[in-house]
């Protein structure tokens, strides 16, 4: 909208139009970065991760047939889950009741096909762990190229499959505490010391 001045020229005036029906992203998107100045990530101890949704921080959990938590892990949100799935069955302790060293070699274990990687697969096989993991379409694919070279498929059973809605129901029990759903904490040290509070909050709930 603009009005005349005395002068004959002419002042423009910022209207309601201006304001709601055409919004304008903010200065630094629209400008783009300042050339010389690279945006720098989060550093490690941080655990955060800039990934379609912006800054996110991933929570990898292990629980056993009851639902009950047994080891977590916190990474940046753009780290891939296949890197992290032998870290975090390495932080398995479950005290025995008699005497004894803490068990750490689950009998079996059930995930998604983002775990379905070769080395996973080794190192489950070494340590003659059952599991029930998909293969991605794409890794169907290229065995099929392959032909005999590429081997025998994965065993995988859908019944069994179907109970990893165990760590489905898990996981939200540990969102209903809002500190874990919405993460508040500056460093990964206090915000996985506050997810491991969670979990034995509900090991002592489940007993």
């Amino acid at each position: 909208m603009t009005i005349p001045s005395r002068r004959g020229r002419r002042h423009r005036l910022a209207g309601p139009d201006r304001l709601h029906h055409r919004p304008r992203s903010p200065a630094r998107r629209r400008h783009g970065p300042i050339r010389g100045r690279h945006r720098q990530d989060e550093p490690e101890d941080h655990a955060l991760g800039r990934s379609r949704g912006g800054l996110t921080t991933k929570i990898h959990l292990a629980c056993d047939g009851k639902g009950r938590p047994l080891a977590i892990l916190v990474i940046p949100g753009q780290r891939h889950d296949s890197v992290c799935a032998r870290p975090l069955l390495e932080r398995i302790r479950v005290p025995r009741t008699g005497t004894g060293r803490p068990r750490c070699r689950p009998d079996h274990v059930i995930a998604d096909k983002a775990y379905s990687s070769r080395g996973f697969h080794a190192y489950l096989g070494q340590r003659a762990i059952a599991h029930v993991i998909p293969a991605k379409a794409d890794q169907r694919r290229h065995r099929h190229k392959r032909g005999r070279r590429g081997g025998r498929p994965p065993g995988f059973d859908r019944e069994t499959y179907r109970r990893r809605n165990v760590i489905e129901r898990c996981f939200n029990r540990l969102k209903g505490f809002r500190g874990i759903a919405t993460r508040y904490d500056k460093t990964a040290t206090s915000y996985e010391a506050a997810v491991t509070l969670a979990s034995f909050l509900l090991r002592a709930r489940s007993v």
